[in-house]
This record gives C-alpha cells, structure tokens and sequence, in this order.
C-alpha cells in the first residue's frame, strides 16, 4: 500500500495524532510518502526521524497512491484537494482542527479507522467542483477550481455591489449586496450556511446560491441544478472586486462576466461507516440535543 500524507501546520495538540498515524503505518509496512514542506515541519519538531520520499505539487502524485492521508481541519483538505486533482486519489481527513465537516477521523478512534483504511473496507463519496471563466481573459487564478465554493464580494469599499446573475443564460436577479457564494454541497455547511444557506448532503446534484448580507430581505438562496451554468456580472462603485475560490483569492476588474460551471473530474472522500454524514450534523450543530437541562 502507498499512502500519501499532508498537512499544513503543526501545534503541540497534533503531536500525537501525527505520531500515531506514523506509527501505524510504519508498523504495517506502509510506503509513506510526505508532502515537503509538512515533513519538514516534522523534522523540526522531532516527530519523525527517518527519511521519507516527498511530493512537491500535484504532478508527484499519480495512480500508483492509494489514497491520501490529510492532517489538520477542513481547510486542510481543501488544501490537500489542489494536490490531488483529477487523479482520483481518495482524501481522508483527520481531525486536528476544531468544527471538520470533511475531516471525519477524530483522534480517539485514529488505529480502528486506519485499520478500516489498511484492509480497503471504506465508501467513497464523490464530491463536485466548481470552476470560473472570466471574459475578458482578466483572472490570475493558478488553480481554477473550488470543492466549497465560489464567492464574489465587494473589495476596497464599505458600499455594497450590484452582482448581475443569469442562469443557463436567462437572467435571474441582480443583487445588491456585499457578495455572492455559489456553493458545492460540500460548501453547503460551510459559508453559504453561516450566510443563511440551506444544508445539502453530500449526494445532491445541485448547487445553492446565496447573498451575502443582501439589501433586499426577499434575495433568498437558491437550490439550483448543478449542470447549470451561471453567469456573473459585478458592478460597484470601486474599481475592482474580488472572486474567492475556497481560500484562493484574486481581485477582477469591474463589469468583468464570469462564467461559473461543473467541472468535468471530482474530489474523491473517504467515507468511515462509522462516520456519516448524518452523524456528523448531529456532532457539530448539536441536532437531536435538549439544552434545555
């Protein structure tokens, strides 16, 4: 088996989840092969001490990896996703972070669940990206896709934007608001919810499009089928704006069109049986829970 491991950070709390995953896999006679910059990090803090081979960017991963391995919060695989692209490598998240929609292995059950992981008995869950055409040829955009979602918002201003939007070509609306999100389903429970967005589960094939602290109360979001194509033009009284995709962000002249659609590959998650997406709401938005005592 060779397994691919990434990570952003490094705080005292992660010590010992990153030493049991080490541990593990050395133990079962695992290929290990670690992203540069995070063995590095490794090596300083005297977590790990023999030497590994290492990826550098997305074209050092290929079909020969199993899956990869992604330490930290949901951020992290977001990070980990740019690494993987269209190589249909498998991510499983474990939790170092605090919320971790995606990142579902928690640092109790780290051995069982990497048993689960070394004997193949896992789901996959594919999950859709978006990604962004601006005409004219104006974004500087080095990875051009988003597995949460992309957001348009105001930028050097306090004033709110106008955000013209047609869907398949036929207009919809035009928003007045500081941004707009188009989000994935697995951006559903991220941004597009704390702006008021309704919860998709993993499996829909649809996207949502929320305003960002719209003028107008009646702008409500909306489930929208994910072959759509959505076109976007913002006008303000500013110059520019800026187009966020996940954390990646990039400033777009005014009266910019962008072109926002379904990109032809997807991410695939690892899927715990243990840990369901269900489950997951119910632990991190407390559903099923009576405060009240």
């Amino acid at each position: 088996m060779k397994v691919a491991i990434f990570g952003q950070y490094y705080q005292n709390d992660t010590r010992p989840i990153i030493k049991d995953i080490f541990v593990f896999f050395n133990r079962n006679n695992v290929e290990l092969v670690i992203e540069e910059k995070f063995l590095q990090i490794l090596y300083k803090e005297e977590i790990v001490g023999k030497k590994y081979n290492t990826f550098a960017s997305h074209h050092d991963l290929d079909s020969s990896f199993d899956i990869l391995i992604s330490i930290g919060g949901d951020g992290t695989i977001l990070r980990a996703a740019t690494f993987v692209r269209d190589s249909g490598i498998p991510i499983l998240g474990v939790n170092a972070g605090r919320l971790g929609f995606l990142a579902k292995v928690q640092k109790e059950n780290i051995e069982s669940f990497l048993q689960i992981v070394l004997e193949k008995k896992y789901t996959i869950s594919e999950r859709t990206l978006l990604t962004i055409d601006c005409s004219p040829n104006c974004a500087d955009i080095d990875i051009n896709f988003a597995m949460n979602e992309v957001s348009v918002s105001r930028k050097d201003t306090t004033s709110m934007i106008t955000i013209e939007t047609y869907l398949n070509g036929e207009y919809l609306n035009s928003y007045w608001a500081d941004g707009l999100i188009i989000a994935t389903p697995t951006g559903s429970t991220g941004y597009s919810l704390s702006c008021g967005g309704p919860i998709l589960t993993p499996e829909v094939n649809a996207l949502v499009i929320t305003p960002i602290a719209p003028h107008n109360l009646n702008a409500r979001p909306l489930v929208i089928p994910d072959e759509t194509e959505i076109k976007l033009k913002v006008s303000g009284r500013e110059e520019q704006y800026l187009v966020s995709l996940d954390s990646r962000i990039t400033s777009i002249s005014n009266n910019s069109e962008l072109l926002i659609k379904k990109t032809p590959f997807k991410i695939n998650m690892v899927e715990i049986p243990e840990e369901t997406f269900l489950k997951t709401l119910r632990t991190k938005l407390l559903w099923g829970e009576d405060k009240r005592n």
